[in-house]
């Protein structure tokens, strides 16, 4: 039977309180916001071996999170009249 290989990375989902909410291979997992990186924050990826935020990954995913929103939009168009949310 193979082991399944450990997931190395996770996407800061949320803060609450001194509780960090992240995403590990689709489960949400929590850790103490002080075992962060300095300077954390909402939707950046973390590599857990070394506790340090992936610039690059971070970005890609922003990135990706864009484009579906641009795309859920397409078509769309916005209610007529003033509103709030």
């Amino acid at each position: 039977m193979k082991k399944k290989p450990t997931q190395s990375r996770a996407t800061l989902d949320r803060i609450e309180d001194e509780v960090a909410v992240l995403i590990v291979d689709g489960q949400e997992v929590t850790r103490p916001l002080a075992s962060l990186p300095e300077g954390a924050r909402e939707g950046d990826v973390i590599h857990l071996e070394t506790m340090t935020v992936d610039p690059e990954a971070t970005e890609a995913l922003r990135e990706e999170v864009r484009a579906a929103r641009e795309r859920a939009k397409k078509g769309k168009t916005p209610p007529p009249g003033d509103f709030d949310l």
